[in-house]
């Protein structure tokens, strides 16, 4: 179990992402964290050590990634999975067999799998809203209802929950909300501010940013929940290697100047896109014509470089997605490099196809996940991609 120092959140976000949760190190005074890269620890005597038994239970290098994650969110505790899924999983493990879980409609592919294939088979229920209606959540509540669960913005529709009106839900039933962040990072907007529980991440995405890591991450300001997921987190034993914490808190560190980018570019793209003929629906939170610009104004600083696409026709979307050159076909996002991919085939195609109609996720959807390369450049790949 970690936590952050209270006199972190007197100091700005930039500032936190330097050097939030880190310890001068002991042997040499190393400015950077070292990479730990040990299975055990060697004790003194029977019950003697210096904090740190098993690498499972305990890591210097991953005990500064979560207390710099956890800063970053304004959280008292951080606990670092070996994936995004992980993190979901840990998190579903609080509960118990017969709970009843809503979850919004529109969720990563791999997290409405985990919870219908794996939990739903363990006895744990669950009713996929959307969350953008908070009428449609409080009607699907149930007497077994524990946890209201949303991504905000979701992936790949790039819909807004209102987190606020959310969290006076769930805090007058006492019903658990997480929130996965990916999309929007701390930097941009922290669920906790707003009511939120639990606090998760895909650390591969944006956190890390630079497509060289697989991790996720769970914050929580509340005691009890981090006593348990403490304990989740050593018991499943789906902990990162010290190595792959190491990239991530290296990525944390610029977070704040690469969120900038992102965002600069991804709304810069989004108008361009918006105003093509050729391009039929443009889903981003930025634009004034999204249909929830104003909340994403209220509760977003940002906007971030996540945009989806409609280009009308499922043969189109496949020449585009194959056609492009510095946007790359690849699963995952929020690094660096810009990848454009194909949801209903790719990262959601494990959601039935009539819950993906139902949301407007077609076969002609694509994905952009814009970098930090030169906008021009993006903007005249894109170009020739739809042209051609």
């Amino acid at each position: 179990m970690t936590r952050i120092l209270h006199d972190d959140l007197e100091h700005g976000f930039a500032t936190r992402a330097v050097h939030s949760g880190q310890v001068p190190d002991p042997l040499a005074g190393a400015v950077m964290t070292p990479i730990y890269q040990t299975s055990t620890y060697i004790q003194e005597g029977l019950g003697k050590h210096k904090g740190y038994e098993y690498a499972r239970t305990q890591n210097p290098t991953r005990e500064v990634l979560e207390r710099n994650v956890a800063s970053l969110e304004g959280a008292a505790h951080g606990f670092a999975f070996a994936s995004g899924l992980a993190s979901v999983d840990a998190v579903l493990k609080l509960l118990h067999a017969g709970d009843h879980v809503i979850c919004g409609e529109n969720v990563y592919g791999g997290t409405h799998r985990l919870m219908e294939q794996i939990f739903g088979r363990l006895g744990l229920h669950f009713t996929f809203v959307n969350t953008r209606d908070i009428k449609a959540i409080d009607r699907a509540r149930t007497p077994a209802t524990k946890m209201v669960y949303c991504e905000t913005p979701t992936n790949p529709m790039m819909l807004l929950t209102d987190l606020a009106a959310v969290g006076d839900l769930t805090q007058a039933h006492g019903l658990l909300f997480t929130v996965d962040n990916t999309f929007a990072t701390p930097f941009f907007q922290r669920p906790i501010e707003h009511g939120a529980d639990l606090v998760l991440h895909s650390t591969t995405k944006y956190l890390n940013g630079h497509s060289d890591m697989v991790g996720g991450l769970v914050v929580t300001k509340r005691d009890d929940l981090a006593e348990r997921l403490g304990f989740i987190q050593n018991a499943a034993g789906a902990v990162p290697g010290p190595f792959d914490c190491w990239l991530a808190l290296r990525g944390t560190k610029t977070l704040p100047l690469r969120m900038r980018q992102h965002d600069a570019t991804g709304r810069r793209i989004a108008a361009w896109l918006d105003g093509r003929a050729d391009v039929p629906k443009v889903y981003y939170p930025g634009l004034p014509s999204h249909p929830q610009h104003d909340l994403a104004c209220r509760q977003m600083s940002g906007f971030g470089g996540m945009i989806s696409i409609d280009v009308g026709d499922p043969a189109r979307a496949r020449r585009v997605a194959e056609g492009t050159r510095i946007f790359r076909l690849a699963e995952s996002l929020g690094g660096v490099e810009s990848l454009i991919g194909h949801p209903a085939s790719m990262t959601h195609a494990s959601v039935p196809a009539e819950m993906r109609r139902a949301m407007g996720l077609t076969d002609s959807l694509l994905r952009l996940s814009c970098g930090i390369e030169d906008p021009d450049d993006l903007i005249a790949d894109l170009e020739q991609a739809l042209t051609r």
